[in-house]
Protein backbone atom coordinates (compact mmCIF):
# COMPACT_ATOMS: atom_id res chain seq x y z
CA UNK A 1 0.00 0.00 0.00
CA UNK A 2 1.57 3.35 -1.03
CA UNK A 3 2.23 5.69 1.89
CA UNK A 4 0.11 8.84 2.30
CA UNK A 5 3.32 10.89 2.23
CA UNK A 6 4.09 9.58 -1.26
CA UNK A 7 0.66 10.66 -2.51
CA UNK A 8 1.12 14.05 -0.82
CA UNK A 9 4.55 14.63 -2.37
CA UNK A 10 3.32 13.96 -5.91
CA UNK A 11 0.13 15.95 -5.32
CA UNK A 12 2.12 18.93 -4.05
CA UNK A 13 4.51 18.77 -6.99
CA UNK A 14 1.74 18.68 -9.58
CA UNK A 15 -0.40 21.21 -7.72
CA UNK A 16 2.45 23.72 -7.62
CA UNK A 17 3.25 23.10 -11.29
CA UNK A 18 -0.35 23.77 -12.32
CA UNK A 19 -0.94 26.82 -10.11
CA UNK A 20 2.37 28.38 -11.15
CA UNK A 21 1.58 27.95 -14.84
CA UNK A 22 4.50 25.60 -15.45
CA UNK A 23 1.88 23.11 -16.63
CA UNK A 24 -0.49 25.21 -18.72
CA UNK A 25 -4.27 24.81 -19.06
CA UNK A 26 -5.11 22.33 -21.80
CA UNK A 27 -2.02 20.19 -21.17
CA UNK A 28 -2.90 16.47 -21.28
CA UNK A 29 -1.67 14.29 -18.42
CA UNK A 30 -1.28 10.52 -18.45
CA UNK A 31 -0.84 8.06 -15.63
CA UNK A 32 2.24 6.62 -17.32
CA UNK A 33 3.76 10.08 -17.72
CA UNK A 34 3.16 10.98 -14.08
CA UNK A 35 4.50 7.63 -12.94
CA UNK A 36 7.65 8.02 -15.00
CA UNK A 37 8.31 11.63 -13.98
CA UNK A 38 7.74 11.09 -10.27
CA UNK A 39 8.85 7.47 -9.96
CA UNK A 40 5.51 6.20 -8.66
CA UNK A 41 3.11 3.44 -9.61
CA UNK A 42 -0.02 3.87 -11.71
CA UNK A 43 -2.00 3.33 -8.50
CA UNK A 44 -0.41 6.40 -6.89
CA UNK A 45 -0.69 8.42 -10.10
CA UNK A 46 -4.38 7.53 -10.41
CA UNK A 47 -5.11 8.55 -6.82
CA UNK A 48 -3.28 11.87 -7.27
CA UNK A 49 -5.26 12.57 -10.44
CA UNK A 50 -8.46 11.79 -8.55
CA UNK A 51 -7.50 14.37 -5.90
CA UNK A 52 -6.64 17.00 -8.50
CA UNK A 53 -9.92 16.33 -10.27
CA UNK A 54 -11.71 16.91 -6.96
CA UNK A 55 -9.95 20.27 -6.72
CA UNK A 56 -11.16 21.22 -10.21
CA UNK A 57 -7.62 21.29 -11.57
CA UNK A 58 -7.92 18.49 -14.13
CA UNK A 59 -10.82 16.95 -16.02
CA UNK A 60 -11.26 13.75 -17.97
CA UNK A 61 -12.05 14.29 -21.66
CA UNK A 62 -12.99 11.66 -24.20
CA UNK A 63 -10.19 10.55 -26.52
CA UNK A 64 -7.77 12.86 -24.69
CA UNK A 65 -7.63 11.66 -21.10
CA UNK A 66 -6.96 14.03 -18.24
CA UNK A 67 -6.50 17.67 -19.17
CA UNK A 68 -5.27 20.54 -16.98
CA UNK A 69 -7.91 23.23 -16.32
CA UNK A 70 -7.51 26.97 -15.85
CA UNK A 71 -7.94 28.88 -12.60
CA UNK A 72 -11.60 29.58 -13.30
CA UNK A 73 -12.33 25.91 -12.61
CA UNK A 74 -10.16 25.47 -9.51
CA UNK A 75 -11.53 25.22 -6.00
CA UNK A 76 -9.66 28.38 -5.04
CA UNK A 77 -10.87 28.25 -1.43
CA UNK A 78 -9.31 24.86 -0.76
CA UNK A 79 -6.36 25.32 1.63
CA UNK A 80 -4.11 23.20 -0.58
CA UNK A 81 -4.75 25.37 -3.63
CA UNK A 82 -4.15 28.49 -1.54
CA UNK A 83 -0.88 27.07 -0.24
CA UNK A 84 0.35 26.18 -3.74
CA UNK A 85 -0.54 29.61 -5.09
CA UNK A 86 1.26 31.32 -2.20
CA UNK A 87 4.37 29.31 -3.06
CA UNK A 88 4.28 30.41 -6.70
CA UNK A 89 5.09 33.52 -8.71
CA UNK A 90 1.56 34.89 -8.30
CA UNK A 91 1.66 34.99 -4.53
CA UNK A 92 1.26 38.78 -4.25
CA UNK A 93 -1.99 38.66 -6.22
CA UNK A 94 -3.16 35.69 -4.16
CA UNK A 95 -2.42 37.50 -0.90
CA UNK A 96 -4.33 40.57 -2.10
CA UNK A 97 -7.40 38.58 -3.16
CA UNK A 98 -7.44 36.63 0.11
CA UNK A 99 -7.06 39.82 2.12
CA UNK A 100 -9.96 41.40 0.24
CA UNK A 101 -12.05 38.33 1.10
CA UNK A 102 -11.06 38.67 4.74
CA UNK A 103 -11.89 42.38 4.69
CA UNK A 104 -15.37 41.60 3.39
CA UNK A 105 -16.09 38.78 5.84
CA UNK A 106 -14.16 39.06 9.10
CA UNK A 107 -15.54 42.38 10.41
CA UNK A 108 -19.06 40.98 9.99
CA UNK A 109 -17.98 37.75 11.66
CA UNK A 110 -16.60 39.68 14.63
CA UNK A 111 -19.87 41.61 14.93
CA UNK A 112 -21.81 38.35 14.74
CA UNK A 113 -19.62 36.79 17.42
CA UNK A 114 -20.38 39.75 19.70
CA UNK A 115 -24.05 38.85 19.32
CA UNK A 116 -23.87 35.06 19.31
CA UNK A 117 -20.71 33.72 20.97
CA UNK A 118 -21.08 31.55 24.04
CA UNK A 119 -19.69 32.72 27.39
CA UNK A 120 -16.90 30.16 27.00
CA UNK A 121 -15.86 31.56 23.63
CA UNK A 122 -15.98 35.15 24.91
CA UNK A 123 -13.68 34.22 27.77
CA UNK A 124 -11.30 32.31 25.51
CA UNK A 125 -11.02 35.26 23.11
CA UNK A 126 -9.99 37.61 25.91
CA UNK A 127 -7.42 35.08 27.11
CA UNK A 128 -6.09 34.57 23.59
CA UNK A 129 -5.64 38.32 23.05
CA UNK A 130 -3.81 38.64 26.36
CA UNK A 131 -1.45 35.78 25.53
CA UNK A 132 -0.92 37.11 21.99
CA UNK A 133 0.33 40.39 23.39
CA UNK A 134 2.82 38.61 25.64
CA UNK A 135 4.11 36.41 22.82
CA UNK A 136 4.07 39.20 20.23
CA UNK A 137 6.12 41.50 22.42
CA UNK A 138 8.56 38.63 23.01
CA UNK A 139 8.87 37.99 19.25
CA UNK A 140 7.63 34.39 19.52
CA UNK A 141 5.98 34.25 16.07
CA UNK A 142 5.44 30.48 16.05
CA UNK A 143 3.23 30.36 19.12
CA UNK A 144 1.73 33.75 18.27
CA UNK A 145 0.60 32.36 14.91
CA UNK A 146 -1.13 29.40 16.57
CA UNK A 147 -3.07 31.73 18.87
CA UNK A 148 -3.86 34.14 16.05
CA UNK A 149 -5.27 31.31 13.93
CA UNK A 150 -7.35 30.11 16.88
CA UNK A 151 -8.74 33.59 17.52
CA UNK A 152 -9.86 34.12 13.93
CA UNK A 153 -11.32 30.62 13.83
CA UNK A 154 -13.39 31.27 16.96
CA UNK A 155 -14.74 34.52 15.54
CA UNK A 156 -15.73 32.95 12.22
CA UNK A 157 -17.28 29.85 13.76
CA UNK A 158 -19.12 31.81 16.48
CA UNK A 159 -20.52 34.45 14.12
CA UNK A 160 -23.93 32.83 13.78
CA UNK A 161 -23.45 32.71 9.99
CA UNK A 162 -22.98 29.15 8.77
CA UNK A 163 -21.24 30.40 5.62
CA UNK A 164 -18.42 32.03 7.60
CA UNK A 165 -17.31 29.02 9.64
CA UNK A 166 -15.84 27.02 6.73
CA UNK A 167 -13.64 30.02 5.87
CA UNK A 168 -11.62 29.40 9.05
CA UNK A 169 -9.25 27.10 7.17
CA UNK A 170 -8.80 29.71 4.44
CA UNK A 171 -7.85 32.39 6.97
CA UNK A 172 -5.54 29.96 8.77
CA UNK A 173 -3.73 29.22 5.52
CA UNK A 174 -3.17 32.88 4.66
CA UNK A 175 -2.00 33.72 8.19
CA UNK A 176 0.42 30.79 8.11
CA UNK A 177 1.51 31.63 4.58
CA UNK A 178 2.42 35.22 5.43
CA UNK A 179 4.47 34.02 8.40
CA UNK A 180 6.24 31.17 6.64
CA UNK A 181 7.01 33.28 3.58
CA UNK A 182 8.67 35.95 5.71
CA UNK A 183 5.98 38.55 5.03
CA UNK A 184 5.37 39.35 8.69
CA UNK A 185 7.41 41.76 10.82
CA UNK A 186 9.83 40.27 13.34
CA UNK A 187 7.31 41.25 16.03
CA UNK A 188 3.64 42.23 15.59
CA UNK A 189 3.20 46.00 15.60
CA UNK A 190 1.66 47.41 18.81
CA UNK A 191 -1.41 48.67 16.92
CA UNK A 192 -2.22 45.12 15.76
CA UNK A 193 -1.97 43.81 19.32
CA UNK A 194 -4.20 46.66 20.51
CA UNK A 195 -6.82 45.89 17.86
CA UNK A 196 -6.85 42.16 18.64
CA UNK A 197 -7.47 43.01 22.28
CA UNK A 198 -10.17 45.48 21.20
CA UNK A 199 -11.94 42.77 19.18
CA UNK A 200 -11.81 40.32 22.07
CA UNK A 201 -13.04 42.94 24.54
CA UNK A 202 -15.90 44.02 22.25
CA UNK A 203 -17.05 40.43 21.72
CA UNK A 204 -16.80 39.78 25.44
CA UNK A 205 -18.87 42.92 26.13
CA UNK A 206 -21.43 42.06 23.44
CA UNK A 207 -20.66 45.20 21.43
CA UNK A 208 -21.01 44.28 17.72
CA UNK A 209 -20.21 47.77 16.39
CA UNK A 210 -16.92 47.96 18.29
CA UNK A 211 -16.02 44.39 17.30
CA UNK A 212 -16.66 45.12 13.63
CA UNK A 213 -14.66 48.34 13.74
CA UNK A 214 -11.67 46.72 15.44
CA UNK A 215 -11.58 43.79 13.03
CA UNK A 216 -11.96 46.12 10.08
CA UNK A 217 -8.91 48.01 11.35
CA UNK A 218 -6.89 44.78 11.61
CA UNK A 219 -7.63 43.53 8.11
CA UNK A 220 -7.64 47.01 6.61
CA UNK A 221 -4.06 47.58 7.78
CA UNK A 222 -2.99 44.27 6.21
CA UNK A 223 -4.69 45.29 2.98
CA UNK A 224 -2.96 48.67 2.94
CA UNK A 225 0.41 47.07 3.68
CA UNK A 226 0.02 44.62 0.81
CA UNK A 227 -1.09 47.37 -1.53
CA UNK A 228 2.04 49.36 -0.82
CA UNK A 229 4.49 46.48 -0.98
CA UNK A 230 6.37 45.91 -4.26
CA UNK A 231 6.10 42.42 -5.76
CA UNK A 232 8.59 39.94 -4.38
CA UNK A 233 10.34 37.72 -6.90
CA UNK A 234 10.50 33.99 -6.25
CA UNK A 235 13.57 33.14 -4.23
CA UNK A 236 14.08 36.75 -3.11
CA UNK A 237 13.71 37.34 0.66
CA UNK A 238 10.74 39.51 1.52
CA UNK A 239 11.25 42.76 3.34
CA UNK A 240 9.80 42.83 6.82
CA UNK A 241 7.77 45.70 8.14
Amino acid sequence: MPSPSLHAAVLDSLGRAITSGDVAPGTPLTLDGIGSEHGVSRTVAREVMRMLEGLGMVRSRRRVGLVVLGMGDWNVLDPRVIRWRLQGPGRDAQLRSLTELRHAVEPLAAAGAARNASPQVRGELVDLARRMRTLGEAGDLTEFLALDVRMHELLLRSSGNEMFGPLADVVAEVLAGRTHLGLMPASPVPEALDQHEAVARAVSDGDPDAAEAAMSAIVGEVRRALGGRPPVAQGEPARRG
